[in-house]
Formats: structure tokens, sequence, C-alpha cells
């Protein structure tokens, strides 16, 4: 003899098993969805880690190119762009002589000044007061200069209790925090100044138009003049009326932005100041003194 169950129990049954269908179904659907993700990202890393390097490596032929004797295939530092095609990445490489900024601890209160209102776009009497409040950040004395400017009294009146440092500035970054100093503003200035060319005065050969101003010197005659020159002409290189050369060598250490784009849009910036030479490290062509990277998806 059969014996069925009674209808009610093979009912729940029933959506018992359609209920782990679902169930299974959800699980399944979850896994595929997360390993699709998971893809994706890794897809994202690796292309990221791609363009990471063309970067880097628009860095490093950026170093053999500067240093090359061949005038005609050799870089110049003065702050024009260079275009290189690398293994499937479009790299744009921009160097820059540390020699053709203004030295934060060397320049006077004069070229400063003019910086700040030339680049800055600040009136005279506000520049002139900046320009003062950065020569009392890095003098060791607690006098303010006689223009003006800031020492501890000031900044702590201001709410700064850390106040002048009365020593010289160990990074360009170091301005921020001169009283005074605005990020709009330091975004404006930051990348015509340095601390590593101890120079009381830029180079010419490698200064970008606002620190030509700053100079008291036409910018576009100059860099006209500079660029214009071919050095496989035989001419001699072009000079300004002081005597000082348009084209010189590199001093060996540069700011240097490289930014590389894929086929796909994926882009990564690297923004650095090198010296060349390891430093005695074996086996590195360049010591780095400031390091910055990113990348973007567009």
């Amino acid at each position: 003899m059969i014996v069925r169950a009674p209808a009610r129990q093979r009912g729940v049954a029933l959506l018992l098993v359609m209920w782990l269908v679902v169930l299974l179904t959800a699980l399944i659907g979850a896994f595929a969805l997360t390993a699709k993700i998971e893809g994706l990202q890794g897809r994202v890393l690796h292309r990221g880690v791609i363009a990471d390097q063309a970067a880097r490596a628009g860095l490093e032929y950026a170093l053999v190119r500067v240093a090359d004797p061949d005038p005609k295939r050799q870089w110049r530092p003065d702050g024009q762009p260079y275009q290189w095609a690398f293994d499937g990445a479009q790299v744009q490489v921009t160097l820059t002589d540390e020699n053709g900024k203004i030295d934060l601890n060397q320049a006077d209160a004069t070229l400063l000044s003019n910086l700040f209102m030339q680049v800055g776009g600040l009136e005279q009497p506000q520049a002139a007061l900046l320009a003062s409040a950065v020569l009392d950040w890095r003098d060791p004395d607690g006098l303010t200069q006689p223009a003006g400017g800031a020492e501890d009294p000031d900044y702590a009146a201001a709410e700064r209790h850390y106040g002048a440092k009365d020593a010289p500035f160990e990074s360009v970054a170091e301005l921020e925090q001169v009283l005074g100093m605005t990020p709009a503003l330091y975004a404006k200035l930051e990348p015509e100044l340095t601390v590593y060319s101890g120079r009381t005065r830029p180079d010419p050969a490698f200064a970008s138009s606002g620190v030509l101003q700053a100079m008291g010197v036409d910018p576009e005659s100059v860099i006209g003049r500079r660029r214009a020159w071919d050095p496989s002409s035989g001419a001699p290189a072009p000079m300004l009326e002081g005597g000082e050369p348009l084209v010189s060598g590199g001093s060996g250490t540069y700011s240097i932005d490289s930014r590389a784009r894929l086929r796909d849009g994926r882009e990564a910036m690297l923004r650095v100041v090198v010296r060349a030479g390891g430093n005695g490290l074996p086996g590195s062509a360049y010591t780095p003194l400031r390091w910055e990277e990113g990348a973007s998806l567009r």
C-alpha cells in the first residue's frame, strides 16, 4: 500500500524548496557581483600602477635628456614642456632648474616684494610688508624690519603662538606659516620659489616669466631669445645686456613635473624636486628632495 503525504505537507515542502532556490540564487548573484567589483577594482589598480610607472619613467628619461652631451637632443630645464611616448602612454614632462627660482633664504626684500606683486597680484604696500615678514621669519634676531614685518608679538596678536622661526626656511611649504600668507597666494607663488639654489639672484637662463618680471627683465624678449637659439647654428648663445647668458648647463637640481596619460584616460602625475646623483647610494641616479604623486581617471 502506498501512503501519500497530506496535500498540506506537500505544499510546505514545495514552499521550502522554492525559498531555498531563491536563497541560492541571491547568494550566487551576490558572489558574481562581488567578483565583478573586485575585478574592476583590480583593473583600476593595475592601470593606476602602469600610469604611475609611466610618470616615473618620464622623470628618469628627463634626467637622461637634460644631461645629454648632444645639444640637439638635450632638454633645457627652463620650464618648457616636452612630449614623450612611452609604451603606449603619452608623457608630458616639464623641467625647471632650481637656480631659475627665487630662493627664500637668499632673496632680498625688493626681489620678494616684486614677486609678490607680479605673480601674487598684491599692491606695493602689502607686498613690501609680506616681504619683510619673510625676512623676519628667517633672520636670527627678534627685531622687526624697518619696512614692517612680523616678529613674535605680531604672531601672538594674530593668535599664532608659534611665532617667527628666526632660522632659515627648510622647505618652500614653510612659507604658509609666515604671517600675511594665504593659501590662494601661496598656490600662485610656490612654483616660483626654492630653498635649494643658494643664489641671491635667479639665473635668467631658467627663470619663468613671473620671476623675470620680478627681476625687472622683459620676460617675452628673454624667453623668446633663449628658445629661438639653435645650438647647431654655430651662433653664440644669447645674453642679457649685463652679460648673463640666457642658455647654460643645468645645476643638477631640478623641479620635474611628469604627467602620464594612458589610452583609456587613466592619468598619473609626479611632481618632484631631485638632485642628480645618488648621494652615495648604489644604483641611484638622483636624490629626491621633494616628492608628490597622484592619479586620476577622466
